[in-house]
């Protein structure tokens, strides 16, 4: 299995900035996507963003031309910047890892225990 251990969130105002950062650790993994998620209380976990091991990201309509993810693959990291934040971004926001277990030969998804932002207005 993958941990992943998620850092960077805070409090920041309406219109600022924030980085987030992930890292990955697991043994005879192949990582393939990773991603982050917000979910705010009483609301299901929503998708946020995506990045391929290509280096292909995907992003919710809700992020996208504000926030921008990257991976560095060597690293095993995922980073998502965010910018021109807004109140609504205001949630605990999860580190998402799918991929491959070759130790225990199958699929995995993990997920880290979340960094909480929050944008005040």
């Amino acid at each position: 299995q993958v941990q992943l251990v998620e850092s960077g969130g805070g409090l920041v105002q309406a219109g600022g900035s924030l980085r987030l950062s992930c890292v990955a650790t697991g043994r005879m993994v192949i990582i393939n996507d990773l991603g982050w998620y917000r979910q705010t209380p009483g609301n299901q976990r929503e998708f946020v963003a995506t990045i391929t091991r290509a280096g292909n990201p995907t992003y919710a309509a809700s992020a996208k031309g504000r926030f921008t993810i990257s991976r560095d693959n060597a690293e095993n990291t995922v980073d998502l910047q965010m910018n021109s934040l807004k109140s609504e971004d205001t949630a605990v926001y999860y580190c998402n890892a799918r991929g491959f277990d070759e130790y225990a030969g199958r699929g995995f998804t993990s997920w880290g225990r979340g960094t909480q932002v929050t944008v005040s207005s």
